[in-house]
């Protein structure tokens, strides 16, 4: 278990970099079946001169996806207790959509791309040309099937530039799709209670669309142990 002193310094280099290498933009890592991952990393971080020309890898791939303008922001990087993280969610009785993502590589793991309501529906929306569905009682194959897309292209940019941050791989496996409550969605079989896992890298987004709206989403990485000790120590975390 680390201690708070030392979680939060990481946090904080994480939180510094991090930004400049979303901004800059990293490319998104291959996509696996579950078949064994190619050998080699990401390379280093992005240089930050890199970060004015450009919104972002993740901003301009939901752009094209969607033929909108669609803006991300990343207002807070964190390393929390994985106990802290149900207050991230907000309401814990309001359904949410989450994608989810195994890794492995440097980095083992899982990753929960959360999504509130209001953002599901809008993303869904921009995606399949103005049909917003009900949530969650509308989210069919068809809107599952939209959501992996987008939760794809916001975990493969999160993923690499925190590759490119610490020089760590991480491979990401075909994603899932799930709905559940948002004080359930970490205990409701996403994280694996015989492997130890107690911290989780978060990452808040905002996402507005022609700049009017506010949507919010959370990244959650959930490594284990030996992972998340390969983290402090390429952020040189004693």
């Amino acid at each position: 278990m680390r201690g708070p002193v030392r979680v939060a310094i990481a946090a904080a280099g994480l939180g510094l970099a991090f930004g400049v290498a979303v901004l800059a933009g990293a490319a998104v890592p291959q996509i696996h079946d579950g078949a064994d991952a190619p050998a080699g990393g990401h390379g280093h971080a992005a240089s930050a001169e890199a970060a004015p020309h450009g919104a972002g890898h993740a901003a301009t791939a939901l752009s094209d996806l969607s033929g909108r303008r669609v803006m991300v922001d990343v207002p807070d990087v964190a390393i929390r207790p994985i106990d802290e993280v149900a207050e991230l969610l907000g309401d814990p009785t309001q359904p949410v959509a989450a994608v989810i993502v195994r890794v492995s590589g440097d980095l083992n793991g899982r990753v929960l791309q959360v999504f509130e309501g209001r953002a599901a529906v809008t993303l869904v929306r921009l995606l399949r040309g103005g049909v917003e569905p009900d949530f969650p009682a509308g989210f069919d194959s068809l809107e599952q099937s939209a959501m992996k897309e987008i939760g794809n292209v916001l975990v493969g940019t999160y993923l690499s530039a925190l590759s490119a941050l610490t020089g760590l791989t991480a491979t990401m496996t075909i994603p899932s799709f799930a709905l559940d409550m948002a004080g359930a969605i970490l205990v409701a079989g996403y994280v694996d209670p015989a492997v130890e896992e107690d911290h989780v890298v978060s990452i808040a987004t905002r996402l507005g669309v022609d700049g009017s709206e506010d949507l919010r989403a959370h990244f959650l990485l959930i490594p284990d142990e030996a992972s998340l000790v390969r983290i402090l120590k390429a952020l040189r975390v004693e």
